[in-house]
């Protein structure tokens, strides 16, 4: 095996630890879940030049017969990224001392404003930062300020 597989592999496992930590240990952590609202897909162009990039890494790998083994991991990596970006659906999961968002923790003690923008954007103002959260549907928008009147 090459050095470039050893990459391919890395990148493989650090994939899979994210989808296992996304999908198993951030709803486990910090108590149970009390409200989960899946969000709008961001930077789809981005995960779109992602696999096309593996794709084009895949068809020269078997054009100019490089090793099997870098194939199958290319194709490996290249069904990971699918399942991560376009199959694997963003969440907002609230648990009882604060909630997740894009796999960070933020506890409600740092929260000093929350907005909700005229394009049905919930805009919430941290210390030194502010989060723009984009949910699938306008209606969770109710069912998050219904929780967090309930939470205070």
């Amino acid at each position: 095996m090459s050095l470039t597989d050893y990459l391919i592999i890395l990148f493989i496992v650090l994939f899979m630890a994210y989808a296992i930590f996304d999908e198993l240990i951030m709803t486990r952590l910090k108590g149970p879940t009390l409200l989960k609202v899946f969000l709008q897909r961001r930077n789809k162009l981005d995960s779109l030049i992602f696999v096309g990039l593996v794709a084009i890494l895949i068809y020269q790998n078997v054009i100019n017969q490089g090793p099997r083994v870098t194939t199958t991991l290319l194709m490996v990596l290249a069904s990971l990224s699918v399942y991560l970006f376009w199959i694997r659906l963003p969440k907002l999961l609230f648990k009882p001392q604060g909630f997740w968002y894009a796999n960070v923790f933020i506890d409600y003690s740092r929260i000093k404003t929350m907005n909700l923008s005229e394009d049905g954007i919930l805009v919430i103002e941290l210390e030194s930062r502010r989060l723009l959260i984009h949910v699938r549907k306008l209606d969770d928008l109710e069912t998050i300020y219904q929780f967090m009147v309930q939470q205070q």
